[in-house]
């Protein structure tokens, strides 16, 4: 046994730690974290756990020496990788072009909200003006790709133009909730789920409800306006603060999507 522990200590000495290897760990650790991203709040997380669970079985049918099964699970693991960039083609293309695009700035610098918080109030509070239901969802941490899928994908830029004809009253996109991902307007005419809370006032229709159930089960700050009413609400953490004007939903916006905002609850 000491033999063992000195040869190891020896190699362990032999060991160099150079500026090179400092390098390598920062661009793998690079890598996987927008791999991370390309993957939160998607479907592709519980292929990944599907992926993880057949390749247990497959160490399992090798300890347990089960030709059979480890034959057919050969073969399976063999053609996945193919079937994970077929499924996942638009995903993989989506995250080059953002990466391609410039990754150092986009990964040191923080963006600047204050455009994306100024078209989103003009929005809101000229919709509201006009009694002009509408539902806009912004994207915090927690992914929105399920429900970006489930709409009409547009990537395109905010805009006040864009997010008040987006809910003009018998156009195609008016109806459900317009999605901003990454400061762009990913999707429009998606369907959010619905809170099953009971108690809530009788004025809150299927948007309100909508907005507190998106809020309930991420981290996103939802902009709901009142159709019938012509008021303007915002829902986050499952609570829903109605009754704002465009000054107040600007404070708070731009309080909560500065980077630095902290966990205080909205005034």
């Amino acid at each position: 046994m000491i033999p063992t522990v000195t040869s190891r200590v020896g190699m362990l000495s032999r060991l160099h730690f150079t500026w090179r290897d400092v390098i390598e760990i920062l661009v793998v650790a690079l890598i996987i974290y927008n791999l991370l991203l390309l993957i939160r709040g998607t479907r592709a997380v519980q292929m990944i756990l599907g992926i993880l669970a057949v390749l247990a079985v497959y160490w399992f049918s090798v300890l347990l020496k089960l030709p059979t099964l480890r034959g057919v699970l050969k073969e399976v693991l063999f053609y996945l990788p193919f079937a994970v960039i077929v499924l996942f083609a638009a995903d993989i293309r989506r995250a080059l072009q953002q990466f391609g695009r410039n990754p150092l700035v986009a990964f040191f610098n923080a963006p600047r909200t204050d455009d994306l918080v100024t078209d989103v109030v003009l929005a809101a509070t000229s919709l509201a003006a006009k009694r002009i239901g509408a539902l806009i969802v912004i994207e915090r941490r927690d992914g929105l790709k399920t429900y970006i899928e489930n709409g009409v994908r547009l990537d395109a830029a905010v805009s006040y133009e864009l997010l008040v004809n987006l809910f003009v009253p018998g156009t195609p996109l008016h109806d459900g909730a317009v999605i901003i991902s990454n400061r762009r307007v990913a999707s429009a005419s998606s369907f959010l789920p619905l809170t099953q809370r009971t108690g809530l006032p009788k004025e809150y229709g299927t948007r309100h409800r909508a907005a507190i159930g998106i809020s309930e089960e991420t981290d996103a700050l939802t902009i709901v306006v009142s159709e019938e009413r012509g008021t303007i609400g915002l829902a986050r953490d499952g609570r829903l603060t109605d009754g704002l004007d465009g000054k107040a939903l600007r404070e708070i916006l731009s309080h909560l999507t500065s980077g630095a905002a902290s966990e205080s609850p909205v005034p």
